[in-house]
């Protein structure tokens, strides 16, 4: 059986998520309490970060590792182009949102108003939470850019590129810290993929202490 251990509002494990479902292998998600790393855990993966993979009799850990490994051994439906350099945009965008969208939007935002309550790390920190609300208008803007000339983030097909996005927009969808007024491509985007049977587990989730805004799972918005 494949097993991820994960938190389930982690854009990491999102993204791993996503990719297994839509290359339709089944999974047993084990939550992961990272934070308060068991010694089991850490034997899993040293970093003490999920999400961890285990498949193939391994442990896989980071999630463009895992989800470049998933694409090689399972390569259908394909998450990748053939064409070098258009394989090359869709590592380019999947570093975006993990780092500079992460640092400048995920972490500001989800990380203050809900991982911090979770793992008892304090209160929200006012100033990184006006932050990431003025940083996200900046990547709405870029994402839809990109959608004007193109129908998916990295091109013409759906790939890694874009449930990498989804996945953490998807995390600040549950908080309700996403303006979707702000941008129609945009909007339309994440109903296409948000209406993928790929998507039905991510719009399931529930985390304790925090209740789903009432759009979070209507495709409709």
């Amino acid at each position: 059986m494949t097993r991820l251990y994960h938190f389930a509002l982690s854009p990491f494990c999102r993204k791993v998520r996503l990719v297994l479902a839509e290359k339709k292998i089944d999974v047993e998600l084990v939550d992961e309490r990272y934070w308060e790393p068991s010694n089991e855990f850490l034997r899993r993966n040293p970093a003490g970060k999920v999400p961890v993979l285990k498949i193939d009799g391994m442990n896989l850990s980071e999630s463009q590792a895992i989800c470049e490994y998933i694409e090689e051994t399972r390569p259908e439906p394909p998450l990748m182009p053939r064409d070098p350099a258009a394989r090359a945009e869709v590592r380019r965008l999947c570093f975006w949102f993990d780092d500079k969208f992460h640092r400048e939007v995920t972490a500001n935002l989800v990380y203050e108003r809900v991982n911090k309550k979770v793992m008892r790390g304090g209160y929200p920190d006012g100033k990184s939470v006006k932050t990431g609300a003025q940083k996200i208008k900046y990547h709405l803007d870029y994402m839809g850019m990109l959608l004007d000339h193109r129908r998916w983030l990295a091109g013409d097909s759906l790939s890694l590129a874009d449930f990498t996005a989804a996945a953490h927009l998807s995390c600040l969808d549950y908080i309700s810290d996403v303006d979707w007024h702000r941008s129609e491509v945009v909007k339309d985007w994440y109903a296409k993929v948000k209406s993928r049977p790929a998507f039905r587990s991510i719009l399931a989730d529930q985390i304790p202490g925090f209740l789903q805004p009432p759009h979070y799972a209507n495709l409709d918005f």
